[in-house]
C-alpha cells in the first residue's frame, strides 16, 4: 500500500544520509576535523537511492549529524510526501534484463537498451533514457569487451566489528510431524576474525528471521560498523534499513549478480557443507530444534578451530581485537531499536488494519496517519508511537464494542421504544 512504499523510500534515504555521516558518528574519519571530512564528501556529486545525483553543502552533513544525535534514525527520514504513482528506482527484473542484454550484445548502447526494456514491459515508457545510462555507469557496464568484469582485490578489515557479512544458504529438507520442509541457514560472520557471530536454521527465508539472528549477534558480541549483504528480500527492506540506522550500522549491499564480492561468507557456507552437513544423516533429524542444536555445536567447534587464512582460531583473533567494540546501551534500548514499524491511517470507527486483522486505536487518532511499532509474530505488544508516547493497540472485538458505552452518544430509553408512552 502507499504508506508502505513511502516508508520504504524514506528508510532508503535515511540510510543513505546515515552512511555519509557514519564515519563521524563512529569516530572513523581520517581527516584533521569533522568539517574537513564534510567538505571532502560535499566536493563531489552523490548518487541518491532513486538513481539521481546531487551535490550537498557540507553544512547539510553537519545538520544531519546534529539531527541523528538528537533524534536518531527517525530524524534523518524525510517528511512524508505524496508520490506521483511512478516507480522511482530500477526494478530488479529490469536490472537483470540490462545485464543480460549487455552480456549478449556487448556493444549495445543505453538508448537501444531503453527501447528493449520499454517494448518488453520491463519499465514504463515514462522512465527516461538517462535512468538507464546512470544504471550502466554505476554498475560498470560500459566496457564492450566484458561487461561483467569487476576490479577485485583481496581485503580484510583491521579490527573485529568493523564489517560483518551475512547471507542465507539452502539446506536439505527435513521431516517434522510427518511433513517435509526446506531448511534455510542464516549466518553472519565477522570479516576480520572470521568468527561466526550468528547462525540459525529456519523454515522460512524472510526479513524477520534475519533480524532475529542479527539481534542475537549484536547482543552477544557488539554493534558492527558495517553490515554487508546481498540483494535478497530479507536484506533489502525498510525495516532492516531503519534497524541498522537505529543501532548505528551502515547497511551495504552487493551489486546485482555479484555474489563473489562477499566471498568470505560464501566460502564459509562451502566449509559448513563439506565439514558438517555432508557428514550428517539427514533422515535421522526430525525437528528444527534438533537441527539447530547440531548447528550450534558445529559453530562452537568452527570458532575454536585453527583457521589457515588468519593463522589462529577465529575466537583467538576476536579476543585479541575486541578492545574498541561498540556495545548496546542496554537490553531495553536494543529491543526498541529492533522494533518494526509501519504506517497506517485510522478509520472513522477508530480501527486500523494490519495484515487483514482489525485493531482498535484510541479515538483521538481518527483520520490520522500513525506510526505503529511492533514485533512480527507478537502483535499483542504493538503500539502507536506519537510524540514519544506509546498508545497500545488491541484486536477489534465487535461483540465487546457493542456493549461499550460511548461518551458522545445519547443513551436510549428502552421504555419508550416501539412507541410506548
Amino acid at each position: 500500500m502507499p504508506e508502505e512504499l513511502n516508508l520504504q523510500m524514506a528508510a532508503q534515504i535515511a540510510q543513505f544520509r546515515f552512511a555519509l555521516i557514519a564515519p563521524v558518528i563512529q569516530g572513523l574519519y581520517t581527516e584533521s576535523s569533522c568539517t574537513a571530512y564534510y567538505k571532502r564528501i560535499a566536493n563531489q556529486p552523490l548518487a541518491l537511492p532513486d538513481g539521481s545525483t546531487r551535490v550537498y553543502s557540507y553544512k547539510t552533513l553537519e545538520k544531519w549529524v546534529s539531527l541523528y544525535k538528537t533524534g536518531g534514525m527517525d530524524a534523518l527520514m524525510p517528511r512524508p510526501r505524496s508520490d506521483k504513482g511512478t516507480t522511482r528506482v530500477m526494478s530488479d527484473v529490469a536490472a537483470e534484463e540490462i545485464f543480460r542484454l549487455k552480456e549478449a550484445f556487448p556493444r549495445i548502447n543505453a538508448t537501444q537498451i531503453h527501447q528493449q526494456l520499454v517494448s518488453g514491459d520491463f519499465i514504463p515508457a515514462t522512465v527516461d533514457v538517462s535512468t538507464v545510462q546512470r544504471f550502466i555507469k554505476k554498475n560498470d557496464l560500459k566496457s564492450a569487451r566484458n561487461p561483467n568484469m569487476r576490479d577485485r582485490k583481496a581485503f580484510e578489515e583491521d579490527a573485529f566489528g568493523k564489517l560483518w557479512q551475512a547471507d542465507t544458504c539452502f539446506l536439505p529438507h527435513i521431516s517434522e510431524d510427518g511433513k517435509s520442509r526446506r531448511v534455510y541457514c542464516v549466518m553472519i560472520i565477522d570479516d576480520h576474525s572470521r568468527l561466526v557471530v550468528g547462525g540459525r536454521l529456519f523454515y522460512n527465508d524472510n526479513a524477520y528471521n534475519f533480524q532475529t539472528v542479527l539481534k542475537s549477534a549484536v547482543s552477544a558480541y557488539c554493534i558492527p560498523h558495517k553490515l554487508y549483504c546481498d540483494l535478497g528480500s530479507p536484506y533489502t527492506n525498510a525495516q532492516l534499513s531503519l534497524i541498522c540506522g537505529s543501532i548505528g550500522t551502515v547497511l551495504i549491499h552487493t551489486k546485482v549478480r555479484d555474489a563473489a564480492s562477499k566471498a568470505k561468507i560464501e566460502r564459509k557456507f562451502l566449509t559448513l557443507k563439506e565439514r558438517w552437513l555432508y557428514t550428517l544423516d539427514i533422515s535421522s533429524i526430525h525437528s528444527l530444534e534438533q537441527f539447530n542444536t547440531m548447528l550450534t555445536d558445529y559453530i562452537r567447534q568452527y570458532n575454536t578451530t585453527f583457521h589457515t587464512g588468519i593463522k589462529c582460531t577465529p575466537l583467538e583473533r576476536y579476543q585479541a581485537n575486541k578492545a574498541n567494540i561498540r556495545v548496546p546501551q542496554s537490553r531495553e534500548w536494543l529491543d526498541e531499536c529492533f522494533l518494526n514499524r509501519i504506517l497506517r491511517r485510522v478509520n472513522k470507527d477508530s480501527t486500523l488494519s494490519i495484515d487483514n486483522v482489525s485493531y482498535d486505536a484510541p479515538m483521538q487518532f481518527i483520520r490520522m496517519k500513525v506510526e505503529i511499532r511492533y514485533i512480527p509474530g507478537d502483535m499483542d505488544s504493538a503500539f502507536i508511537l506519537y510524540e514519544k508516547e506509546r498508545y497500545p493497540l488491541q484486536r477489534t472485538d465487535k461483540n465487546v464494542n457493542c456493549h461499550v458505552k460511548r461518551q458522545n452518544t445519547p443513551s436510549i430509553d428502552y421504555s419508550k421504544a416501539g412507541g410506548a408512552k
